[in-house]
């Protein structure tokens, strides 16, 4: 695929850089400024000739408002303003995150996304960011990630010990979107000329083998990492299980009309992408692994999973991260290639933000940074990319977010959660294939056929090799 297929294919993306860093807060020392923002944008220069004009930033909400509803500190307004009209200055757009996991701790005491007041409360805190901002930032992003304060914490305990609730946790997830279709309506009331929409985290992956109960656990995480958010997003309704449940109407959180808030038009559906998955049926772990590991494979994270029906399991032979995450550059396509099957025209626009390549480790044999391994990853999965868009689906941004940003829970959950990663600790990096850059990606298009289509050549089933 040729870099001329790639600009031509993605000449209607908007390039942005993101970060969890807040303009409410002080900013950082010049020193830690920009490096991977300037490496990213550099690489994106030098791969297809654009240049990345987008900055998205967190707004802070427990420093705008941390003594409680109504009142604002007046310091991280200012701190605010200063870091927009300075973006515009330097002739980027500016955008927002309202907010990055974090909510103020009067809220998060009164039981945080739990609690219904907490939806009411971000939409007013949206309302006065878009009336004083609104000229200004080019898209408003509502939540850096819907699930992880949701199912990641207020179900599963991952972030917080002792706040995993369950399923009587799930109402999390009904509050967390009813904030976002009130905050979308209060933004545009308050005259924000930006975009909107919100983030999901996208997940996908394949079966570990052909047996078709591996097909139906891969459905299973899907909808419950997937469906659990865009069914009620999309379709108005919460996600009904293949045994005709509806787990989270099942908690009486939902009130009426709520839904008809919740499908508030999204100018753009952001997308979220870390690595794909490996999924097996819990029976099947036996078949999967050597015996010997089977008992590991049930680390911390899939002791929550069998109870769905799934379990993840390593992909073999597959170069891995710093962080243990499987490199696969067609992971993304694919997954983003299942939303478009199962959504279809109902998907808005697509902004995929994307946590980097999560590998630290980017040096070549002489210890010096490895650029040409790094640009060779990102041109692979933009490359998977751009057959989507040249296959009609609508991407319209594309967002690089630093790979140092929340190291400190990147590395927890590498230890305490990872899939690919023996014993909990940070795993080899196997060698790159030696066919790598010429196949997957880099493949010549079949002779009787379009480049690429919503069906893409995935890993081989059980193999996972890219």
């Amino acid at each position: 695929m040729s870099d001329g297929f790639l600009h031509e294919s993605l000449s209607g993306v908007d390039w942005g850089v993101a970060t969890a860093d807040t303009v409410a807060a002080p900013p950082p020392p010049a020193q830690e400024r920009g490096g991977h923002f300037g490496q990213w944008t550099d690489d994106i220069r030098r791969l297809f000739g654009v240049t990345a004009d987008t900055h998205r930033m967190a707004a802070g909400w427990p420093l705008l408002q941390p003594d409680g509803p109504g009142s604002w500190d007046r310091r991280a307004l200012d701190r605010c303003e200063r870091a927009l009209d300075a973006l515009l200055d330097q002739g980027k757009r500016p955008a927002l995150t309202l907010v990055d996991r974090t909510l103020p701790p009067w809220l998060d005491d009164a039981g945080g996304w739990l609690a219904r007041d907490t939806a009411e409360h971000f939409a007013a805190y949206a309302a006065e960011l878009g009336r004083r901002f609104g000229d200004r930032v080019e898209r408003w992003i509502t939540s850096t990630d819907l699930a992880g304060p949701t199912l990641a914490d207020h179900v599963a305990g991952m972030y917080s010990p002792g706040r995993g609730a369950g399923r009587a946790g799930l109402p999390a997830v009904h509050h967390i979107l009813l904030a976002n279709g009130l905050a979308t309506q209060a933004l545009r009331a308050a005259g924000a000329a930006g975009r909107i929409g919100t983030t999901v985290t996208l997940v996908g992956g394949y079966p570990a083998t052909d047996d078709p109960y591996d097909r139906l656990a891969l459905e299973r995480l899907e909808s419950w990492t997937n469906r659990i958010f865009l069914d009620p997003l999309l379709l108005g309704e919460h996600m009904v299980t293949e045994d005709d449940l509806e787990p989270v109407a099942a908690t009486g959180c939902v009130r009426p009309g709520d839904l008809d808030v919740i499908t508030t038009a999204q100018d753009l559906l952001a997308v979220s992408w870390h690595t794909p998955f490996r999924v097996t049926a819990p029976e099947n772990l036996p078949r999967v692994l050597p015996s010997a590991k089977c008992r590991s494979a049930l680390n911390e994270v899939n002791r929550l999973l069998v109870g769905l029906g799934f379990a993840i399991v390593p992909f073999d032979d597959v170069e891995t991260t710093a962080y243990g995450w499987p490199i696969i550059p067609e992971g993304l396509a694919d997954a983003v290639a299942g939303l478009c099957d199962l959504y279809g025209d109902l998907l808005p626009p697509l902004s995929v933000v994307d946590n980097g390549m999560g590998d630290l480790d980017l040096v070549d044999g002489t210890g010096h940074r490895d650029d040409a391994r790094r640009r060779a990853m990102l041109r692979a999965r933009l490359s998977w990319l751009a057959g989507l868009v040249d296959a009609g689906v609508d991407v319209c941004g594309y967002e690089y977010w630093s790979v140092l940003d929340n190291l400190e829970a990147k590395f927890r959950y590498t230890r305490l959660y990872a899939m690919a990663v023996p014993d909990h600790e940070l795993a080899p990096r196997p060698a790159m294939p030696s066919d790598w850059v010429r196949g997957g990606a880099f493949a010549a298009p079949p002779a009787d056929g379009p480049r690429t289509g919503l069906t893409l050549v995935t890993p081989a089933q059980g193999a996972g090799t890219s």
